[in-house]
C-alpha cells in the first residue's frame, strides 16, 4: 500500500511540474484560441505584430459633393465625385428639396478615370422651398452617397419647355418636357376623367406636363384637389404648380416605365367634339321637320 502511494505522488509531482514548465514557456491550451487566430501568419499583409490579423478599414465605394456649401435663387450648382472602381453602369443623381420634394433628377456617364460631374440652375417653381437640399447618388446595386446644400429659396416660376404634342380625342394640345424617355402618345379617357400618357423610358427621369383646365381638371367643392397619379397601373407621386388656366405635374418615373395615367374629376369636352356636333345636327334636323310636318302626333277632339 505505502508502494503504491508513493508511486502515486510520484506521477502527481510530475504532471505539476510539466504544467509549470508549460506555463513558464508561454504555452498556452490550444483550444483557446479561435480558429482565424491560430490561422495567422505574421507575413500576412493585414497581421500585427502579435500574429491576429486586423480587420481592413472599410471605405466607401462612391462619394458625392457640391462646388459650394449654400446657393441663391439663379446659382449654377455643379455636382461631382468619383467612385472606386469602374463598371460600364451610369451614376444616378436624385436632388430633394427641403419637404421631400424630387427637384432634380440625371443619369451621369462614369469616366475612365471614375468621376462624374453635372451642373444645373437652381431656380423655378420646384425650388420656391428654402433650407437644406439634399443629394443622392447611386452606383451599382447597393452603392450610395450623399450630401446636402443650403439654397435660400426661389420666388421665380419657370416657364414650360419642351414640345406639345396634341391630345387623342380633343382638339387641344399640352406641352410637356421628359428626361430618360420619349413620349408616343398623348390620349384623353372620357370614362375615366384621365389623360394617358404613352412613353418609351430609357432609365429613371422625370416627366413634366402641363395640363391645360380647359382640358382637365381636379376639383372639389370649387377648389383645386388632388390627381390620381397611376405609374403603369400603381400609385406615383408627383408636385404642382397652378395658374389660372393650366396645372403642371413633375412625375419622377423608373427605367421601363410605358404609360403614366393621370386621373381628375372632370374632363372637357364630356362627349368629344365629334359628338358634339352630331348631336347638334340631330336637334337641329328635328326642329326643322317638325316646322314642316306640324305636330301630327297630336291627337284630334
Amino acid at each position: 500500500m505505502k508502494t503504491r502511494i508513493n508511486l502515486l505522488n510520484k506521477k502527481l509531482g510530475g504532471f505539476l511540474l510539466l504544467v509549470i514548465m508549460s506555463s513558464a514557456v508561454g504555452i498556452g491550451p490550444v483550444f483557446a484560441l479561435p480558429p482565424q487566430l491560430l490561422n495567422a501568419s505574421s507575413n500576412s499583409p493585414n497581421a500585427t505584430s502579435s500574429g491576429i490579423i486586423a480587420s481592413p478599414t472599410s471605405t466607401s465605394a462612391i462619394s458625392v459633393t457640391t462646388d459650394k456649401t449654400s446657393y441663391n435663387d439663379g446659382d449654377t450648382i455643379t455636382v461631382s465625385g468619383s467612385t472606386m472602381d469602374y463598371i460600364a453602369q451610369p451614376v444616378e443623381i436624385i436632388v430633394k428639396s427641403p419637404i421631400g420634394n424630387i427637384v432634380k433628377v440625371d443619369q451621369l456617364t462614369l469616366g475612365s478615370d471614375r468621376t462624374f460631374s453635372t451642373s444645373f440652375k437652381a431656380t423655378g417653381s420646384l425650388w420656391s422651398a428654402a433650407g437644406a437640399y439634399t443629394v443622392m447618388a447611386y452606383f451599382g446595386a447597393t452603392d450610395t452617397a450623399q450630401t446636402t446644400f443650403q439654397f435660400a429659396g426661389s420666388s421665380a416660376t419657370t416657364s414650360m419647355q419642351g414640345p406639345t404634342m396634341p391630345v387623342d380625342g380633343t382638339s387641344l394640345s399640352v406641352q410637356y418636357s421628359i428626361t430618360n424617355g420619349k413620349v408616343t402618345d398623348i390620349k384623353a379617357n372620357v370614362e375615366s376623367k384621365s389623360i394617358i400618357v404613352s412613353m418609351n423610358s430609357t432609365g429613371d427621369g422625370v416627366l413634366t406636363i402641363t395640363l391645360p383646365r380647359a382640358l382637365i381638371d381636379s376639383q372639389n367643392a370649387g377648389q383645386d384637389a388632388q390627381w390620381v397619379v397611376l405609374i403603369d397601373g400603381q400609385q406615383g407621386t408627383y408636385t404642382e404648380t397652378t395658374t389660372t388656366t393650366a396645372r403642371t405635374l413633375t412625375i419622377p418615373f423608373t427605367y421601363g416605365t410605358s404609360e403614366i395615367e393621370i386621373i381628375g374629376t372632370q374632363i372637357i369636352p364630356e362627349f368629344g367634339p365629334i359628338a358634339a356636333l352630331v348631336l347638334a345636327i340631330a336637334i337641329i334636323s328635328i326642329i326643322a321637320v317638325s316646322a314642316k310636318t306640324g305636330p301630327r302626333f297630336m291627337p284630334k277632339y
